[in-house]
This record gives C-alpha cells, structure tokens and sequence, in this order.
C-alpha cells in the first residue's frame, strides 16, 4: 500500500526553501525512496505552503526519513520555517488517474 507525508508549514524564505530541496535531491541521488513529490503555495495565506511527499510504503517512508541528509534537510528546513512544521501521514486507500 502506498503511502503520503503530508507537510505544512509558513516561510517567508521560499526561494531558499527551494534550494534546500533540490539540494536535498541532489543528495539523496539513488538513494532516497520518494516516488513523487507535490509542493503548493496557498492562494488566500501568501507564506503558508503545504507538500505531499508519495511512497511505495511505510516502511520506505521510514527508511527515507533515516538517511542523514534527510536529518541534515529537516534541520535547516526548521531554520527556514515560520513555526514549526506540521507532519501528517497517510495511506493511500484510493488512488485514480
């Protein structure tokens, strides 16, 4: 079963929250377990923004979030955000085209 973290958060550094990501994939090159992943900017709350990270599974979830760059990414995602990140996860019962 396919799994989804959800993540919001508010940041006035977007671009810098960018960088961190794509730097972040970099990285992780051949080794991370993200099938996909969405990020959005909400239209009525100009700094809020939300991202929906896709797995095969949990349990590729978990290994995910032990790589040290996914610690490293976390860390500084932290020092970009307005308050604290809200973390949700998912399975996916539905999944349609």
């Amino acid at each position: 079963m396919s799994f989804v973290q959800i993540l919001e958060f508010d940041t006035k550094r977007a671009g810098e929250v960018e960088s961190l990501m794509n730097e972040w994939r970099t990285q992780t090159e051949g080794t991370r377990y993200v099938r996909r992943e969405v990020v959005a900017k909400h239209r009525d709350r100009p700094d809020h923004y939300v991202a929906v990270v896709e797995f095969s599974s949990y349990e590729e979830a978990q290994r995910n979030s032990k790589l040290p760059e996914t610690d490293r990414f976390n860390a500084h995602m932290a020092k970009l955000c307005e308050g604290p990140i809200e973390f949700s996860n998912y399975d996916v019962i539905r999944d349609k085209s």
